[in-house]
């Protein structure tokens, strides 16, 4: 099993360096770490008193590990759920927050452990999340996976500006798609075709 620090360094990697794309509503953002959540975490690297883009700019890879494992992990309490369920989730939230505990919390209440989708990790979520796993350890990453790849595809079809994050100018599987498939098995990945239907209404 790979630590969480392994599975942070991963994150680090794939996120990449600095990038300030006006249609991420994140804003400046270095290895995956934005400019909100360092004004967020007080976060002031250049130590002139104020979070700007400088100290986005001046974020190392150990740093943003660190920012991950600690903020993005344990502070949500992943660490409690099921050792197969905290990679995918932990590269989710690192992603978009609280969302991605909201969709496992659909996901589970559609596996017959109804709860609220409040987005916090509590006792009601960690032991339902183990049930399911116990359940149906084979599948429940899968459909984690998949619930979060439609998810994409439901945030794209609301904001035209996220389709880019969806969808390359080719037609092919944007950045966010590949970032879910990663966590499924590829039995279940959408052939290029099927992804090409399901963007065509997007033109």
């Amino acid at each position: 099993m790979r630590s969480v620090t392994d599975i942070a360094r991963e994150i680090v990697a794939r996120e990449g360096g600095y990038v300030n794309d006006p249609d991420d509503p994140g804003g400046a953002t270095k290895y995956g770490v934005t400019i909100r959540t360092l004004k967020r975490l007080g976060i002031d690297l250049t130590g002139d008193g104020r979070v700007t883009e400088a100290d986005v700019r001046r974020l190392s890879r150990d740093r943003a590990v660190a920012i991950f494992v600690e903020h993005y992990f344990r502070r949500p309490r992943i660490h409690d759920l099921p050792e197969v369920l905290q990679p995918p989730v932990f590269d989710m939230y690192v992603n978009a927050g609280a969302s991605a505990v909201k969709i496992l919390q659909r996901l589970l209440t559609e596996m017959g452990h109804a709860m609220a989708d409040d987005g916090v990790i509590g006792p009601r979520t960690i032991a339902a999340a183990h049930r399911a796993a116990e359940e149906a350890p084979d599948l429940i990453v899968d459909a984690y996976g998949i619930a979060r790849r439609n998810h994409y595809y439901a945030l794209a079809d609301a904001r035209p500006a996220s389709r880019k994050y969806v969808r390359r100018r080719s037609g092919g599987k944007g950045g966010w798609i590949t970032r879910a498939e990663a966590f499924i098995a590829p039995r279940f990945h959408l052939s290029e075709a099927e992804h090409r239907e399901r963007t065509a209404a997007w033109a």
